[in-house]
């Protein structure tokens, strides 16, 4: 067990020690943030650990916790009863930066029946997980988390109605040592909090804008890879928050600047740990496993879309001459492609998925992304031939990647293919929640058409 990492048996020494009093016990929502409840760790290690319960309308609730009308799964009309949160007590661990805190994931199930919530994001990952296992495969995964670092507080933000901030630079600081020991007094913290709570971190850099922060752990399983994803986030903003500072992964927070980014590497193995998309002497050292999995998810690009990119705000990310993607074609070491091919002739080679904005929800974006590669792996789907050059050439006749989430609602509800693989009631729950996402944006007077129309119209 990973150093950070809890057995229920060593929280149990650590409660009797005083060490541990508190027990932070969680679910992944609608939007990749973890709601649940603070235990008492006594509590917990008595009997806690083995389920709690909680509002069924955690999966029915938009950004704001505002109870969205029109869910088959949860509504007024059938009173918002309760489902169980079952820890995942593989998850438990310390969280340093929270005083006698520890954390577990749960899984969510059904009050009566004791079955995966379909809907819920952990189950849905989980489903395509099953399927790969029945295939004598695994996924590895790794998310490269980017966000920007400011030096207001998350209140002083808020009381600023989230304009005129001072991020943590005043220039681009891709990779510049400089600027990112003046932010360290954060990342120090980030860093070491993350390892202290057994996710394995790589390093941090600093990115393609004035205190635009990247942050690197080491690949996992996916479901484990998902979990660290989710928690990442949560105790960047914690440990922001404990110093002064915030931090946003919004896709695009400001129009002049670099997007945030959530690329995402993928590579299947045996279970016995042998990688799939190698093949020593094949061209670039691509198995033809691994063509067939990279031509799914070109083949579904569109329809996956929504799963890499959730809001109206994550569409704004897509510009040309950002080192974002505007296309849905694949590349050797091409930073303008949506898929990148990393590694080649080595046991390392992977896809990167670059699509993806800081933003997304992990669990749905790798299920999505493996749902997609597995089609093309069963269906033996031809790789189409590799794009190389400027792919923001518009010039050039390429896939491209929707252009808005109405766009990817349309493509995400009108998909076969996903609801064949992730079933209706999934789909149906979350086109619901991207129409919803589209009515509240649609009905609401934005700064600029006020700065546009207040005098001029």
């Amino acid at each position: 067990m990973s150093e950070g990492m809890l057995s229920l048996d060593e929280l149990r020494a650590e409660v009797a020690a005083g060490t541990i009093d508190t027990v932070v016990t969680a679910m992944v929502d609608l939007q990749g943030r973890l709601v649940g409840k603070r235990f008492h760790a006594r509590y917990f290690v008595d009997g806690g650990h083995e389920e709690t319960h909680a509002c069924n309308y955690l999966l029915g609730v938009d950004i704001e916790m505002e109870p969205v009308p029109g869910y088959k799964a949860t509504s007024w009309e059938k009173g918002y009863g309760d489902f169980v949160l079952k820890p995942d007590l593989r998850t438990l661990r310390k969280t340093p930066w929270l005083p006698g805190t520890a954390l577990v994931l749960c899984d969510v199930l059904d009050h009566h029946t004791h079955e995966d919530v379909p809907h819920s994001p952990r189950a849905i990952l989980k489903k395509q997980l099953k399927r790969l296992e029945a295939m004598q495969m695994k996924a590895y995964m790794a998310s490269e988390l980017e966000f920007f670092l400011f030096d207001d507080s998350f209140e002083v933000a808020n009381q600023k109605g989230y304009r005129n901030l001072k991020t943590a630079a005043y220039y681009i600081e891709d990779y510049s040592i400089l600027q990112t020991s003046k932010e360290e007094v954060y990342m120090r913290a980030l860093r070491n909090g993350l390892a202290g709570a057994g996710i394995p971190v790589e390093n941090s850099k600093g990115e393609w804008g004035p205190g635009q922060e990247e942050i690197n752990v080491k690949y996992a399983e996916a479901l484990d890879m998902a979990d660290r994803h989710a928690i990442i986030k949560n105790g960047a903003k914690e440990i922001a928050y404990n110093i002064g500072k915030s931090v946003s992964f919004m896709a695009k927070w400001d129009y002049g600047m670099a997007g945030n980014s959530s690329h995402i590497h993928q590579s299947l193995w045996t279970l016995d740990e042998k990688p799939l998309f190698f093949e020593k002497g094949a061209e670039h050292g691509m198995s033809g496993l691994m063509k067939h999995y990279l031509a799914g998810q070109l083949a579904h690009a569109g329809e996956i879309t929504y799963f890499l990119a959730p809001y109206i705000n994550s569409y704004k990310r897509f510009m040309a001459g950002t080192f974002a993607p505007t296309r849905a074609v694949w590349s050797f070491d091409n930073r303008t492609a949506g898929f990148r091919i990393c590694g080649t002739d080595t046991k390392a080679v992977r896809v990167e998925c670059r699509v993806g904005g800081a933003d997304l929800n992990p669990y749905l974006a790798f299920a999505a992304l493996i749902a997609a590669g597995l089609d093309g792996i069963e269906k033996k789907m031809e790789l189409e031939p590799v794009v190389s050059g400027d792919i923001y050439d518009t010039s050039r006749s390429l896939r491209e990647i929707p252009k808005t989430l109405r766009d990817a609602t349309k493509l995400l509800d009108e998909s076969a293919f996903l609801r064949s693989v992730m079933g209706d009631e999934v789909v149906d729950h979350y086109v619901h929640t991207a129409k919803w996402e589209q009515f509240e944006f649609d009905r609401r007077i934005t700064d600029l058409e006020l700065k546009r129309g207040f005098e001029r119209y």
